[in-house]
């Protein structure tokens, strides 16, 4: 049993003051009500997040001008708009097609005579919705234009990271001068053109990479803060959009190679709370909001006063993984000089490369089989140039059917499609038949598609202005992946026929080698995703050592 914090009833808001939170709630969730509470609103907030319950602050505050004029909507109608068809929405990787009729050709053309969606008359100016978290107020439309960040203009902002001055620790330490031993031996690592069970192409500097992670493995160990309760902390969630962060918090909790109980043998600190499960419990209390930012800024407040070691470095060499949306929002004060591993990593909302990692969003159905095999052909058999199918969250995919649905016989782009085991068979068919799989964001810039896609052997197309992709400070996301801004959706069929043949092998060949690099384990493998993430965060903290 974990020792509870102390001083915050979240059943009471007018208790919270200077005080600690503490982890016993009204009513209190054992692990199944948890899970079937939070199965419930996975239900409202699949397809990549949703506009249900009080996801307001999902909305971007990017607007990129495309070439319509700005829509003269009322706020109620933009709010009326976004919501209909919601209850048809369903997440990508459970897509199905109705089980009537028979193969693809059948699924195409009752899509076809289905009924048009309200929201593809959606304009191609994109909308740019703004709400305090947690006010509950209706989204009002900012007419702003915010210039997207370029995989180009983030690759420069990792070098320019390398270079940046960090904050020094208020004493010495020796793990420090460990860790700077580490980084030391990585710059100098000796060039090797491969190295067993990598392959180079995906990688940025495959040498390094190489050396870091036999440094990691040797080297690294990470403390665990043994405060506070479930369902908040030490609960893993492992089914669903937002898994990844249970399983991280599964395995590493489990883990006895770089796991110390002695703290000051560490070189890294683990906060090991669940941003879904504060999402879930504090709703119990209808607390929501600012309230979870509270909460966690409570959190901080007792592990500062309790251990010397946050106070050392102001927490610099503490980490967190959550998946959940609002995840990036809520830990952006309490935790600013954490390294934050985060699904939503969009870099025009604080997501700061070089410091903090991207999370992959991987959808788990099974506990017992994550890795839920998919057979996708050779390039020889996939005839289908693009595929997307998908609820229509958010202003780009709207816009995407618009210009894609029904228009060319190669792109096959769909909306929401009902949900059955004969429909899930044929939409793995599309996925298992497609060349590029367009991974199109949602309400917010990240997306399952992209995994799923690279676990079908479909190139991914990303879709999603300002978006980190995972573990960019070690993978060359362009040796697998195509990126188009999401203004230029009108020439996405132009962008991709343009790309010779010899391309699109080597683009499927990189897909074909990253698998490995993205795939739970229930043990642990050497390079799995569960050793990705980690090295990511010490990659990170790496960067940030400097010589006194």
């Amino acid at each position: 049993m974990y020792p509870m914090l102390d001083g915050f009833d979240v059943g009471d808001v007018s208790t919270v003051s200077n005080a600690m939170p503490i982890a016993t709630y009204k009513p209190k969730l054992n692990q199944d009500d948890a899970y079937e509470k939070e199965a419930t609103l996975d239900n409202e907030l699949e397809s990549d997040g949703g506009i249900n319950s009080f996801e307001v602050e999902n909305h971007e505050d990017e607007v990129f001008g495309f070439t319509q004029k700005l829509p003269k909507y009322a706020n109620d109608s933009i709010q009326k708009d976004l919501e209909i068809d919601n209850r048809h929405s369903i997440h990508f990787e459970s897509q199905g097609v109705p089980s009537k009729g028979s193969g693809m050709q059948n699924v195409e053309m009752q899509l076809q005579n289905e009924k048009k969606s309200q929201l593809l008359k959606t304009p191609m100016l994109v909308l740019n919705y703004e709400s305090k978290i947690g006010t509950g107020t209706t989204p009002t439309v900012r007419r702003k234009l915010v210039m997207p960040t370029s995989i180009t203009q983030m690759n420069s902002l990792l070098l320019q990271s390398s270079n940046s001055s960090s904050t020094r620790p208020r004493w010495a330490s020796r793990r420090d001068r460990e860790l700077l031993s580490a980084k030391l031996e990585i710059e100098n690592a000796r060039v090797v053109s491969n190295s067993s069970g990598l392959y180079a192409p995906i990688f940025r500097d495959v040498s390094k990479f190489s050396r870091s992670y036999e440094m990691m493995e040797r080297k690294l160990k990470v403390y665990i803060y043994r405060d506070g309760e479930k369902p908040i902390f030490h609960q893993p969630k492992m089914r669903g959009l937002y898994a990844s962060e249970g399983w991280f918090m599964k395995l590493m909790e489990g883990n006895k190679r770089f796991v110390v109980r002695d703290p000051k043998k560490a070189h890294l600190f683990y906060l090991p709370f669940s941003s879904q499960m504060l999402r879930v419990t504090l709703s119990e209390q209808n607390l929501r909001g600012k309230h979870m930012e509270q909460y966690l800024e409570r959190y901080v407040e007792l592990i500062a006063r309790k251990y010397r070691f946050w106070n050392r470095t102001e927490g610099a060499d503490h980490f967190l993984v959550a998946c959940h949306d609002w995840a990036s929002q809520i830990t952006r004060q309490p935790m600013k000089n954490c390294i934050r591993s985060l699904c939503n990593a969009n870099v025009a909302k604080g997501f700061q490369i070089g410091k903090d990692t991207t999370l992959p969003v991987t959808y788990i159905h099974s506990m017992m089989n994550p890795l839920r095999g998919v057979a996708g052909k050779p390039p020889s058999e996939r005839s289908i140039l693009a595929f997307f199918a998908g609820g229509m969250h958010g202003y780009l995919r709207p816009i995407l059917l618009k210009h894609w649905e029904n228009k060319e016989p190669d792109m096959k782009i769909f909306g929401p499609m009902p949900r059955d085991l004969e429909g899930k068979k044929i939409y793995r068919e599309y996925m298992n038949s497609s060349k590029y799989c367009i991974c199109a964001r949602g309400y917010e810039v990240h997306t399952p598609r992209i995994i799923e896609a690279i676990f079908s052997g479909c190139v991914p197309v990303i879709i999603s202005d300002n978006y980190v992709p995972p573990l960019f400070e070690v993978l060359n996301w362009e040796a697998f992946s195509i990126f188009v801004s999401e203004r230029d959706v009108p020439s996405l069929r132009n962008i991709l026929v343009s790309i010779p043949r010899e391309r699109y092998l080597a683009l499927h060949l990189g897909v074909e080698k990253v698998k490995q690099h993205f795939q739970w384990h229930k043990i642990p493998v050497k390079y799995d995703l569960f050793h990705m993430i980690l090295h990511a965060v010490w990659n990170n903290r790496l960067s940030q050592i400097r010589p006194r």
